[in-house]
């Protein structure tokens, strides 16, 4: 699954993503400094992976993975041509879902294209230039005879990061930071943090160092965990987990898979040959203290090719090819 960092110049993106990933992708206060899309790789935060891994003194520790994709910026006009607006909009239809950054830091040695702060402004911009977008293609589709489903730009699922100054970071709600919905109560949800700390957060290589930090600025998780969470819940995925001395690893699935489906995440061979799985929830695997006796009190199911797989199941595959 992939996701695409996409905002107007100068609001962060690149900053972002190199704190996601980092990858150390060219950051600088230029609009289009980010024209080829940087790729990365981010494994996604899951206290549970953590503890199975200490629990079995695992060789092996896989986390679930994202693909984020840092896009160039786009400018009013990008529907049209403007800025590098056609380059941009191809990128955008590749991905699963967006990440929209969003400016609401006000900095005077940063340039706005649009010459002032105003998220509500710059989320209506970029939305109205992919309405155009698609338009364009229907269009084109229509002038072709084509009648078969075409995939728009604005059904993509959305989350709005809203990039903040350190002073506003801690404030208990969006108010004064996300702009209103339109014709509903509150704001445009989404994340709120500030780049920049989390830039200087995953500088850290020494994990006790980066908590004393986050300590500092009175964080519990970081931004970025937090936007990585909520990426992986849009797009519909959960995790199921495997576990033991060899290996401790989440497995990404669609949510509303079958045991089957799960299993052959793991090898065609298993889904082909699926017999059935023993499974156990995590939560009741660390009630009991240990999969023995997660069976002992009867919390280890057998379930056949019908069973739905929860977000957190520990698994075990029976199968036979």
């Amino acid at each position: 699954m992939k996701i695409g960092i996409v905002g107007l110049p100068n609001v962060g993106k690149s900053t972002l993503f190199n704190a996601l990933t980092r990858a150390g992708a060219q950051s600088a206060n230029y609009p289009f400094c980010t024209i080829e899309p940087n790729i990365g790789i981010v494994a996604v935060p899951d206290k549970r992976v953590d503890f199975l891994a200490n629990f079995y003194k695992a060789k092996n520790v896989v986390h679930a993975t994202i693909e984020f994709v840092d896009i160039a910026g786009l400018v009013k006009g990008a529907s049209k041509g403007e800025g590098l607006g056609n380059r941009f909009l191809a990128k955008i239809r590749e991905v699963d879902a967006i990440v929209h950054v969003v400016r609401a830091f006000d900095k005077s040695d940063i340039i706005h294209v649009e010459g002032s702060v105003n998220p509500e402004r710059d989320i209506e911009t970029i939305n109205i230039e992919l309405e155009l977008a698609d338009l364009e293609t229907l269009d084109k589709r229509k002038d072709k005879n084509k009648s078969e489903p075409v995939p728009l730009l604005k059904d993509k699922p959305v989350i709005y990061v809203y990039n903040v100054s350190e002073d506003k970071m801690f404030s208990p709600s969006l108010e004064g930071v996300a702009p209103p919905q339109k014709g509903g109560d509150g704001v445009v949800d989404g994340v709120v943090l500030c780049a920049q700390i989390e830039s200087e957060l995953a500088s850290i290589d020494d994990e006790s160092e980066r908590k004393e930090l986050m300590s500092a600025y009175g964080l519990e998780q970081s931004g970025l965990d937090r936007l990585i969470t909520e990426a992986y819940k849009t797009l519909g995925l959960i995790s199921f987990l495997t576990a033991g001395e060899p290996e401790v690893r989440a497995w990404t699935i669609k949510n509303g898979s079958k045991a089957p489906q799960a299993a052959g995440k793991i090898h065609t061979d298993f889904e082909r040959g699926f017999i059935r799985a023993e499974v156990v929830s995590y939560d009741d695997f660390v009630a009991c203290g240990s999969l023995l006796k997660a069976k002992e009190a009867g919390k280890v199911r057998s379930e056949g090719k019908d069973y739905v797989v929860k977000d957190g199941d520990i698994i075990h595959f029976r199968f036979n090819v």
